[in-house]
């Protein structure tokens, strides 16, 4: 959520920077909304205040033992209008539910721009493999080798979703193991959550309201994780934290749920766009000093676990446009996917600032004074984005897959699934 002080601060400013997040609400909306909160605040205080002198003259009144009829009855009166006050929470809740749905203000380095065709290419990693022969796509590849299924599936659940066996499914496994515990070398804390949350942890992460359609929930006000991020940074709220226990770092392997709303005949073949999916998901909390140095670190994670498969990648810096709801700045990762010749995102990781912690509350001391946390999140990687990418990547003539160096000892020893 945003900070309603800096907006009354900086009017110009705000309204600059969310027209760049493609937003059209405008600072004069919100402030106006503000200003009427803060006269009904006054009200109640200035109510208050009579509540008590009165209270105090009937008092003295008794002890006097004069009439105390007058004050009474105008205790009456400033009680039922306080009362009323108090009670309509009109003005609260439309601040609160405009607030809420406004992305976050992107930092200054982020490039202004529209969508993905504004982002920046930071920089590349390895080159692209040149096959002697026409590379198949992950899906027949999966297929051939009898380890990828989609019809079953598709029976038992409906469209996107797909099941691994045999080798390919202990190649995630070992993909999962692999990450976290290159995670847990970099010091995150692993994590082992509820994949199912109530509606004020969606809310805290900055899911809801805004991606309420794109989530499962069920009928008694509970959801199904889209991202370990929502339980991860839930493991904050409500603690008593210090500076000193800065950064506080968690990694977690997950299946995440998404109802994948709007990308109708979008990815339709293949694991790369499903409604059930594995991740490893890093999280940090920090202080405002540390988050930028942060944020480099856990995507240089990122970077170490692709570079380490050997797979080609870049990576890029997105636009004010393709930034997620959360986020202030946000580096994605693409991998080179040989059959559809291109890179597609495989993980993407963001400092959302203090924009998650105002919604959750999440606070520690500095110098006697509580202070709004900030935090990140990232993709270690996307599983099957990841798992795929290696099948199109290590892909042999027979159809076989060679399993990247990195993974063999994970595998038992395997050195090649086919």
């Amino acid at each position: 959520m945003l900070d309603i002080k800096f907006i009354r601060n900086n009017p110009e400013i705000f309204d600059k920077k969310i027209k760049d997040r493609n937003c059209a609400v405008t600072s004069k909306e919100i402030l106006q909304l503000d200003e009427e909160k803060r006269v009904k605040i006054a009200q109640i205080q200035d109510l208050q205040s009579q509540r008590n002198e009165i209270a105090g003259k009937i008092a003295k009144a008794k002890k006097e033992g004069a009439s105390a009829d007058e004050l009474f009855t105008r205790s009456k009166e400033v009680n039922t209008k306080l009362k009323s006050l108090e009670e309509d929470s009109s003005i609260d809740e439309k601040l609160d539910n405009l607030l809420a749905t406004m992305p976050n203000l992107a930092d200054d380095e982020v490039p202004v721009g529209k969508d993905e065709t504004d982002n920046l290419e930071v920089e590349k990693f390895g080159t692209p493999k040149e096959f002697s022969f026409t590379p198949k796509a992950h899906e027949d590849l999966g297929e051939d080798l009898g380890m990828l299924d989609f019809e079953q599936s598709t029976k038992m659940s409906g469209s996107r979703f797909s099941s691994l066996t045999g080798d390919l499914a202990k190649l995630e496994r070992a993909l999962s193991n692999f990450m976290l515990d290159i995670a847990s070398q970099n010091g995150y804390l692993e994590v082992s959550p509820p994949n199912i949350v109530k509606s004020q942890a969606m809310y805290n992460s900055g899911q809801l309201p805004k991606f309420g359609d794109d989530a499962f929930s069920t009928k008694d006000d509970y959801w199904l994780i889209p991202t370990a991020e929502v339980p991860l940074v839930n493991f904050a709220v409500r603690k008593n934290l210090k500076e000193e226990d800065f950064p506080l770092r968690f990694t977690a392997y997950t299946p995440c749920f998404r109802r994948e709303a709007g990308s109708a005949g979008k990815d339709t073949r293949g694991m790369i766009r499903q409604h059930q999916f594995k991740k490893v998901e890093l999280v940090s909390i920090t202080t405002a000093e540390q988050s930028n140095e942060e944020h480099e670190r856990m995507t240089n994670i990122a970077c170490e676990l692709l570079t380490k498969l050997g797979l080609p990648f870049k990576k890029l810096l997105l636009c004010t446009g393709d930034m997620g709801f959360g986020a202030r700045k946000t580096y994605d990762l693409e991998v080179w996917f040989p059959s559809q010749k291109r890179y597609r995102e495989v993980s993407s990781c963001s400092n959302c600032g203090d924009f998650q912690a105002r919604r959750a509350g999440i606070k520690f001391k500095k110098e006697k004074k509580n202070v709004f946390a900030h935090t990140l999140n990232g993709s270690a990687l996307a599983l099957g984005r990841t798992l795929i990418a290696i099948l199109e990547n290590y892909q042999n003539e027979d159809g076989s897959i060679t399993v990247p160096e990195a993974l063999v000892n994970y595998m038992g020893g395997l050195k090649k699934i086919g």
